[in-house]
């Protein structure tokens, strides 16, 4: 019979050695138009005033430095069409960019290098199962550890709360070097394992609902496999909490040549 672990192998060794390779460059973001949707959530002082937005322009610049010819964001792959109309809106004058990422940093860099469009790759769908499976905030309160996740989170805020309050004195390209740093990534993806915890027994509400998180960010790591060609270089914008896992899933699949993303943040003195 020929088992998992003999498919395994082979498809290790027929894909051990790609004859070409996309170039990636992951940027994690905080969420700058603050939705409040997540555990955590940092409270981010406004991008659109005169003197971010210059800040802005300069983190775009700096990233045009990687000649990116595709760039890929957090917006659902089956909206595309949704997001052609945003991008073509943006380049005819018709839209105002909003303080969301995707406006700021994505469109304008598009516009900038003149690329056709932006890439769709995200996907945020239901888990396969019943949804009652994954609710570990619902089982805590029912069985009792209700206060350990509430300790989990009060702690992530204030660690988080924190960083905002210094980033007062640093310019936009220093925040965005402080959020894709290695320690700040392994950091973030570390709280993961906490929730992993949450339950008991033969129920464990946690682990499934990490488990869908990285089954999600397989889904969009696929979307992205789909939009690069062997030759591209591909900029992919993503929520920060991404991160850890698509650098992962892009270095041991072997499917991109990944460059350092703070060698296209510069280092700068604090404002004050």
């Amino acid at each position: 019979m020929f088992s998992l672990v003999m498919l395994a192998a082979a498809i290790a060794s027929a894909s051990a050695i790609p004859p070409g390779r996309p170039t990636l460059l992951i940027v994690g973001s905080p969420h700058l138009a603050n939705n409040n949707r997540d555990i955590i959530n940092p409270r981010i002082e406004d991008v659109t005033t005169p003197e971010r937005q210059q800040e802005m322009e300069a983190l775009v610049e700096s990233l045009a430095r990687f000649k990116p010819t595709r760039i890929a964001i957090e917006w659902k792959a089956d909206d595309q069409a949704g997001l052609d109309r945003r991008y073509a809106d943006y380049r005819s004058g018709r839209l105002q960019l909003t303080a969301n990422e995707r406006d700021q940093i994505a469109l304008r860099l598009a516009a900038k290098l003149n690329l056709e469009k932006v890439d769709a790759i995200d996907w945020n769908g239901d888990a396969p199962g019943e949804a009652g499976a994954y609710d570990f905030t619902g089982w805590a309160a029912r069985n009792g550890q209700a206060g350990r996740l509430e300790e989990l989170r009060l702690r992530g805020q204030a660690s988080t709360d924190a960083q905002v309050a210094r980033w007062r004195c640093l310019s936009v390209t220093q925040w965005y070097r402080e959020y894709n740093a290695p320690a700040a990534r392994a950091n973030d993806h570390r709280a993961y394992y906490e929730l992993a915890r949450i339950g008991e027994g033969r129920e464990s509400p946690g682990a499934a609902w990490v488990g869908a998180w990285y089954a999600r960010n397989l889904r969009i790591f696929n979307s992205l496999e789909r939009v690069a060609g062997p030759q591209d270089r591909v900029l992919v914008l993503y929520g920060s909490g991404h991160t850890y896992l698509l650098d992962q899933f892009a270095r041991e699949s072997n499917a991109f040549k990944v460059e350092d993303t703070l060698s296209y943040l510069p280092a700068s003195r604090s404002g004050c």
